[in-house]
């Protein structure tokens, strides 16, 4: 359960819901006419954006009008049709939360107009994005094939390109560990979200996903490698008081998920709320090939309210909560000493909020969220070479505010950020296997004696609590002149914690629009400030943690009493979107970074304990590449392409890299990070048939990620690791673990029960066709080591009322 004092906060924010609440979508509304100016009522008014994969669309009632709220920033065209007239397609620029109200007024049918070839040729690109932004519809989600064992939002991200993939669920964005932002409804989260340290957002809530790692906007600060903006399912627009859906899911190593879903609206009221439920006997990625004490469960659940009093104020308020608790998966060495670690992962977050319009070119809008998640590792008799107790308490609460306003060529936003986050770390450790730390040997560090449980010593024992702020401000402009447009955008981070700090932030970028041959060009210049993750930092920046490092190793650190500073990034891109055929979109791009006080992490012994570090600096340069075809006779897909080069220089600060020879090795100079990968390629197919019949396929390639510089031969003599050698290249330079394709299907049958509005769906996964036996990782300090999941076969069935 959250604290006292945590719940407390909770009741705060309930009842601060009724007067704070930002909105990061837009709104479009209006009334459909005929020539004479009366209303048209029956009239099919749909808002889309293909390449987007958003589609939505209403009947009007007698009096014409209609109404799209929680709209996900971005250009789309509105079609309007009905029998007797010509059908009406326009195209809209929404980028703000100020509302926008239209009259589309219906010709007779003989008189078409040339609008409908500027909307439709329009809809393959967006000349108003400055840079590389991605989308992904609820619909699209559903029915993605994803992986075995995908429960967090990071399965659907991993579809966009700029991404490596790596165990657990975690994203390296464009060379970066994991330094994203997830903006749920307005509420930043900055955690490190994957499966082993944190409860990661649920696909499930996402009515759209929007993914930002080009040119991000002056708004956002603190971890921008990606910032993805997550608009969760609202209640308004469903034209219900209740309505909802529930899903079975059974699949191989006794895994099992339920989701419910309910939503309904009742005149300016709207709800919508989620409960999903998981259990697996492989519950992460396995650490050998043998799936040994790898068994979990989780539960999470969601809701929204939102209420609209009248035509000038918007409220909403969003809660998320999750659990989880699992075995760390063992190696075979551990297992027969039967240990039996566990893990808890619990979290809470709430977020409340207000728009206000006050005028026809203006709004103001205010959130205020509280998040707290707490993470215990549980030790057990049998543990080996290590054992560890940990209980980690990590909350933020945040306050932010916005002015809006669109004025002609100009849209400017404007506004202000206060984060203060508490921290509370209890963590121990004892060595437990003589083996590992002999007095004499090679290696030997002095100052693990006294913590040696097999030889008499004590259990290491560290326990603090601290807190830190950090104060924001930006500006953001937006001019659209003619063809070209111009983001202009500017941020202060005032940075309070274990360190001090400050950094401006210009976010600059352009594109232009030649619209003879459907191209846009663009290019960028952001400079960014990412703060240390929160998670261990306490212990990392510890005078404890420092003498437990051998010497030479701590030498070579270039000192254990550095502290980690937030990181300095400067990221330059240039790229072009093009039109083909009429049905195919490719957005491509080239970006460079290079960065001081790089953030990354220090696996603990394969356990869901990570420490915070830092490097001197690294340099990164990469291209990615997006292919988008819309539907040709039930067919769509896309296809992603990423290549990123990450060079990494030491020293090191922070972590605790406990019997990690690697470090010296890789102090020495610069060194290929294991972020780098020279190409990954993630295939989306999609086929939907009018009867009801539908298939989705995912075909991912990854040349490999840069493993730990371990002795092949030394390699071949660990019973722990031996066979998993012919999945590794230790002898390349950099060693790497060997390339892989996985093929995941998914196959479906929706149908209508007759005379109701009732639906009904069957469908059958198969994750990595092919069996491949795969690593994502090997013996790596920064993220240990993983596998790939074998086939597995599952079965889906889904009922909406």
């Amino acid at each position: 359960m959250v604290s006292t004092r945590g719940t407390g906060i909770l009741l705060g924010l309930l009842w601060a819901g009724l007067n704070a609440s930002a909105q990061v979508t837009a709104t479009l509304s209006g009334w459909i006419t005929d020539p004479s100016g009366a209303s048209v009522g029956g009239a099919r008014v749909t808002l889309s954006n293909p390449v987007a994969g958003f589609h939505r669309e209403l009947t009007t009632p007698s009096d014409g009008a209609f109404s799209f709220t929680n709209v996900p920033y971005h250009t789309y065209e509105l079609m309007a049709e009905k029998d007797g007239f010509a059908v009406s397609r326009q195209a809209f620029s929404l980028r703000s939360n100020i509302p926008q109200r239209i009259t589309v007024r219906l010709t007779l049918e003989q008189t078409r107009t040339e609008i409908t070839v500027t909307a439709e040729s329009r809809s393959l690109v967006d000349p108003e994005e400055t840079g590389t932004h991605a989308q992904m519809n609820q619909y699209d989600i559903d029915r993605l094939a994803s992986g075995a064992g995908a429960r967090g939002l990071e399965s659907v991200l991993v579809g966009f390109p700029g991404f490596a993939k790596n165990a657990n669920g975690a994203i390296h964005p464009r060379g970066a560990h994991n330094q994203m932002t997830y903006v749920i409804d307005g509420m930043p989260i900055s955690d490190q979200l994957t499966g082993a340290f944190a409860n990661a957002v649920d696909p499930a809530i996402a009515q759209t996903v929007e993914l930002f790692t080009g040119n991000i906007s002056a708004e956002y600060g603190g971890k921008v490698g990606a910032v993805a903006n997550v608009t969760t399912r609202s209640g308004l627009g469903t034209g219900k008081t209740f309505s909802g859906n529930t899903y079975l899911d059974a699949a191989r190593f006794d895994t099992f998920t339920q989701v419910t879903q309910v939503a309904g609206e009742r005149g300016r009221f709207g709800y919508s709320a989620a409960i999903n439920t998981s259990k697996s006997n492989r519950y992460l990625d396995q650490v050998s090939l043998d799936n040994l004490h790898n068994g979990g469960n989780s539960e999470r659940g969601f809701l929204r309210l939102d209420f609209i009093p009248d035509q000038k104020n918007t409220l909403r308020f969003s809660a998320t909560s999750g659990r989880s608790s699992f075995q760390l998966a063992n190696l075979r060495s551990q297992h027969a000493s039967r240990q039996d670690q566990r893990q808890l992962l619990r979290d809470l977050s709430v977020s409340t909020g207000w728009v206000r319009v006050l005028n026809p070119v203006s709004t103001f809008d205010t959130t205020l969220s509280y998040r707290t998640t707490v993470a215990q590792l549980f030790p057990s008799q049998g543990d080996t070479p290590v054992t560890a107790a940990q209980a980690r308490h990590l909350s933020t609460l945040t306050l932010g505010s916005r002015f809006n306003r669109v004025a002609g060529m100009h849209t400017f936003r404007m506004g202000a950020d206060y984060q203060h986050f508490p921290v509370s770390e209890d963590f121990s450790f004892g060595l437990t296997d003589p083996a590992f730390n002999p007095p004499g040997a090679p290696g030997f560090i002095p100052t693990l004696r006294a913590h040696d449980l097999s030889r008499g010593g004590r259990l290491f024992h560290f326990s603090r609590r601290d807190a830190g702020n950090m104060y924001s401000g930006f500006v953001q402009d937006d001019i659209q002149w003619r063809r070209l447009r111009l983001s202009l955008g500017l941020r202060y981070d005032n940075y309070r914690f274990l360190v001090a700090g400050n950094q401006l932030q210009p976010r600059v970028g352009l594109s232009f629009h030649i619209r003879e041959t459907g191209t846009v060009l663009r290019a960028s210049y952001n400079r960014t400030y990412q703060t240390p993750p929160n998670e261990n930092i306490l212990l990392s920046n510890s005078d404890q943690a420092g003498v437990l490092v051998a010497p030479d190793v701590r030498e070579t650190l270039g000192g254990a009493l550095v502290r980690i500073r937030p990181e300095r990034q400067n990221v330059y891109e240039a790229g072009l979107q093009q039109a083909i055929g009429g049905k195919l979109s490719v957005n491509a791009a080239f970006y460079h970074k290079d960065s001081r006080d790089q953030q990354d992490n220090d696996n603990f012994f394969n356990t869901g304990i990570i420490f915070p570090i830092s490097l001197a600096r690294i340099r990164v340069n990469g291209a990615e590449a997006r292919l988008v075809t819309l539907p040709v006779r039930g067919f769509s897909g896309s296809l992603a392409l990423t290549h990123s080069r990450a060079v990494s220089t030491p020293p090191f600060t922070g972590g605790l890299f406990l019997g990690s020879s690697a470090i010296q090795a890789l102090s020495l100079g610069p060194f290929v990070i294991d972020h780098d990968q020279k190409l990954g390629l993630h295939t989306i197919g999609q086929y939907n048939h009018k009867s009801g019949l539908w298939a989705s396929a995912t075909v991912r390639y990854d040349s490999g990620l840069v493993s730990n510089p371990s002795d092949p031969a030394e390699v071949a003599a660990d019973p722990d690791y031996s066979d998993l050698l012919p999945y590794v290249n230790l002898r390349s330079d950099p060693p790497r673990v060997r390339p892989r394709t996985i093929a995941d299907v998914v196959v479906g049958l929706e149908r209508k029960l007759r005379d109701s509005h009732a639906r009904w769906e069957i469908s059958l996964h198969l994750g990595n066709l092919a069996n491949t036996t795969a690593l994502y990782n090997f013996q790596s300090i920064f993220s240990g080591t993983r596998l790939v999941a074998p086939r597995t076969a599952g079965l889906r069935l889904r009922w909406w009322w």
